[in-house]
């Protein structure tokens, strides 16, 4: 994929358009927009002032971040605090995601989605109440390892850190997690799955490639 240098305020620009002219496949009310990033490439970042970008254009948002969908601690640490496979396959609660965030955003739905449901520094739910997305709102869905679990998002957007980057970008306290990334370009290979990749190994100057 030809990559092209662009600003990041011309980016969320760019998808905000881009959103606007996108229909859901399945015929939903209601657009699920997947920004996929490792923590080190700060998906929530850009998820953010896209999310101001479709507000100022009329369209109701919901931004939720997978951090807020993680299992209890006794489920993610049941093989030790720093295991990369139990990190990829068996932190985040995508049986909830599934539930309390696409279900209701289904055909048919009510709408009322999430925004998260557990706090992992309390261990403990949230207890937050759902958030009603009118007709023609869009659910914006940032963390890691988005692709491949058959989300039914309408776009992706992929940020990717070459391994470098990435292990530099990512704290000394957190590169136990790096092996699982690497599993996940082999398994799932997130650049090429993704609608629109953005390369974001220096982020003063990143580049984009994929969206027509």
């Amino acid at each position: 994929m030809r990559l092209e240098a662009i600003t990041w305020e011309r980016l969320t620009e760019a998808l905000a358009a881009r959103i606007l002219r996108t229909r859901a496949a399945d015929g939903s009310p209601w657009l699920r927009i997947g920004i996929d990033g490792a923590p080190a490439a700060r998906p929530e970042e850009l998820a953010r002032p896209l999310a101001e970008a479709l507000r100022l254009r009329g369209r109701g948002v919901l931004v939720a971040g997978t951090d807020g969908f993680l299992k209890p601690a006794s489920l993610r640490y049941e093989h030790g605090r720093e295991d990369p496979d139990t990190y990829y396959s068996g932190w985040f609660d995508t049986g909830a995601l599934w539930r309390e965030v696409f279900g209701p955003l289904e055909p048919g739905g009510t709408g009322q989605a999430l925004p998260d449901l557990w706090d992992p520094a309390t261990d403990r739910a949230t207890r937050s109440a759902p958030v009603e997305l009118p007709p023609g709102g869009v659910l914006l869905l940032h963390g890691p390892f988005l692709l491949g679990h058959w989300f039914p998002f309408d776009l992706t957007v992929h940020l990717r850190l070459s391994p470098a980057a990435l292990e530099r970008r990512t704290d000394q306290r957190e590169r136990w997690t790096l092996p699982a990334f690497a599993r996940y370009e082999d398994e799932t290979g997130p650049g090429d799955a993704a609608d629109v990749l953005v390369r974001a190994d220096d982020p003063r100057h990143p580049a984009w490639g994929g969206l027509h």
